[in-house]
């Protein structure tokens, strides 16, 4: 598999240097190790809102597991799942594992219907336990909440424990004392994915006043979508998460996992339409970053690259895909070798 990434990056080096220095695309980074696995859903009917998986030995083509078709049988909470995270971790006993977490909510009940995450935990990608669900409306002051969006989770080692961020609102937002919907990022803490911290305020813009187009003043600009990630050269965290106003990728970065941020963000996706879902995942073995995201008016996924976490060059559209799976808001993960060929020996992989 590495000899076959050196010699198609060999092959397409003079095109890839032409695109770098004429056209601003991003120079691929050719991935030295291992394989990766894109976790998603494909739709908002029920039957389409549910886990599915594919693979990439490159980390920019993916192909489908299962004919691109459920791995997972959801039997809590609605039924239905979106926007799921993948990700690697230890469990109680310190053992490897790998945890799905995701938005527990059907679509067809409307977009302020939810109010519950939901949990799976595997130790070899393809059997998955232990279904939990977590209800917001179990915590104090989240008692009518109706968004629980997008949850993810990153290590805070300096608590030495899990962080789990999503987006939250209520219909009863005690920030602004109105009868609002409007999603902020919020925070937990957990060492076991069974028992949690209460929810702490970490980042958004709740108190932002802007002016609509029919010329009405609103207070409260929704943030959902985050995607955070820890820079080890600057020692920054970057939370990068849906600017509601432009529907780009913005950036705000803070020393801490749970804050502060800086108020003042940054936008940073390259496309030309609305975007939302971004998620970043490291070329193994190198210092490059790839984010995806959701280019959700169009049907595709848009993808750039960086080496800082601040600057981005697009990434050629011929040079990814991933468009034939028909994603949405979803994430990667770097797995090993024996994990991508026990996957397709479980599922098959389309050709």
């Amino acid at each position: 598999m590495t000899f076959m990434r050196f010699f198609m990056a060999f092959l397409m080096l003079g095109v890839n240097l032409f695109n770098y220095v004429v056209n601003d695309y991003a120079f691929p980074a050719v991935s030295t190790e291992g394989a990766y696995l894109f976790c998603y859903f494909v739709g908002n009917e029920p039957e389409e809102q549910t886990i599915h998986f594919a693979l990439s030995s490159d980390g920019y083509n993916f192909k489908a597991l299962n004919g691109n078709e459920a791995v997972i049988d959801q039997t809590q909470g609605t039924g239905c799942v979106r926007d799921p995270y993948i990700f690697k971790a230890v469990d109680e006993d310190g053992k490897e594992c790998y945890y799905i977490v995701a938005t527990d909510m059907d679509a067809m009940l409307g977009w302020t219907s939810n109010h519950a995450i939901i949990f799976w935990k595997s130790y070899d990608l393809i059997n998955w336990e232990d279904e939990y669900v977590l209800d917001f409306r179990s915590f104090e002051g989240f008692e009518n909440c109706n968004r629980a969006w997008a949850p993810q989770v990153i290590w805070d080692a300096a608590e030495g424990k899990y962080m789990l961020y999503l987006a939250l609102s209520t219909w009863d937002d005690p920030a602004t004392e109105v009868n609002e919907d409007n999603a902020q990022h919020y925070y937990l803490y957990t060492t076991d994915f069974k028992s949690f911290t209460e929810p702490q305020y970490l980042y958004g813009r709740r108190n932002e006043t802007f002016t609509r187009e029919d010329g009405s003043t609103v207070t409260g600009v929704q943030c959902i979508d985050g995607d955070m990630i820890y820079n080890e050269k600057d020692g920054y965290y970057y939370l990068y998460f849906k600017e509601d106003l432009t529907q780009k990728i913005a950036y705000v970065r803070s020393k801490n996992a749970s804050g502060p941020f800086n108020e003042d963000y940054t936008i940073c996706s390259l496309n030309w339409w609305g975007v939302e879902g971004s998620t970043m995942y490291n070329i193994t073995g190198t210092n490059a970053w790839m984010m995806i995201m959701d280019e959700y008016s169009e049907g595709t996924f848009f993808a750039q690259m960086t080496r800082d976490f601040e600057s981005f060059r697009q990434v050629r559209r011929a040079s990814y895909s991933v468009n034939h799976l028909k994603p949405r808001h979803g994430s990667v993960v770097a797995i090993s070798e024996d994990e991508y060929f026990a996957l397709i020996d479980a599922y098959g992989m389309e050709e």
